[in-house]
């Protein structure tokens, strides 16, 4: 099963943020979307996910348009965790949990006990299981980003999409995330996430996208993209490259 964007134009109605964009990534591997704020990975992101509808291309799941899936069939395939969040009502952490299991049900039926156990595996997964009976407005950033994961965990999807998935998260936290990317690719899934910082791309990535200006700079094995002469044409700035013998690691130059 494969998700990806062909000859995509993205974009809003007044504007158009990129174009001749293809992206594609399959179950049980993991792609970085790289690039600076305002390349457009964001709304492409949400070309991808069907939020936004594209200005020219298609989307495709498993062969068939995207656009030709119901919103519950696409809820049970691909799920999201976006970058920020507003808390608005005090549910708890464990019913924000459980939203994520209406794409297997009835969006008013009461969570059954298969739904309860599924909640609490993904929360236990993720380490915040203490958390569960917590308002969710009385939580840190860093946390609520940890039950938005759990949330999309639960929908059990194939594929997941997440947008700078630690930009609210401490050191530790982000290498938990990490950690759970490169474990989801194992279990199966196919992950797409976006991020500024190219070493959380080495460390869970199998490939990278560069995007710049909404045109694709480079794309492939982040051994291959992942140079310091590409993320210095991608970031328009310095970047040092150092070699240890834990691994590679890029800092500003």
């Amino acid at each position: 099963m494969i998700l990806e964007g062909r000859q995509l134009s993205i974009g809003y109605p007044d504007r158009v943020v990129g174009a001749g964009l293809n992206v594609k990534v399959g179950k049980g591997e993991v792609l970085a979307l790289l690039g600076p704020n305002g390349g457009g990975k964001t709304t492409l992101l949400k070309t991808l996910l069907g939020l936004l509808a594209p200005k020219a291309g298609e989307v495709r799941l498993d062969g068939a348009a995207l656009s030709s899936r119901s919103v519950r069939e696409r809820a049970r395939l691909i799920a999201c965790v976006p970058q920020t969040h507003v808390a608005t009502f005090a549910f708890s952490v464990e019913t924000v949990v459980l939203m994520g299991r209406t794409a297997h049900g009835d969006l008013f039926s009461r969570p059954t006990s298969k739904d309860r156990m599924v909640a609490a595996a993904m929360l236990d997964r993720l380490g915040i299981a203490q958390l569960a009976q917590r308002p969710y407005t009385m939580i840190s950033g860093g946390e609520r980003q940890l039950v938005l994961l759990a949330r999309a965990l639960a929908q059990e999807p194939q594929f997941i999409v997440l947008d700078e998935p630690t930009a609210n998260l401490d050191f530790g936290n982000q290498g938990k995330v990490m950690r759970e990317i490169r474990g989801l690719a194992s279990s199966g899934l196919g992950v797409l996430f976006t991020t500024h910082d190219p070493n959380h791309a080495l460390r869970a990535a199998d490939r990278a996208y560069l995007l710049r200006g909404g045109e694709r700079l480079a794309e492939g094995p982040v051994s291959e993209i992942l140079t310091r002469e590409w993320l210095e044409a991608l970031y328009g700035a310095p970047v040092q490259m150092i070699v240890a013998k834990a691994g590679t690691a890029f800092i500003p130059g």
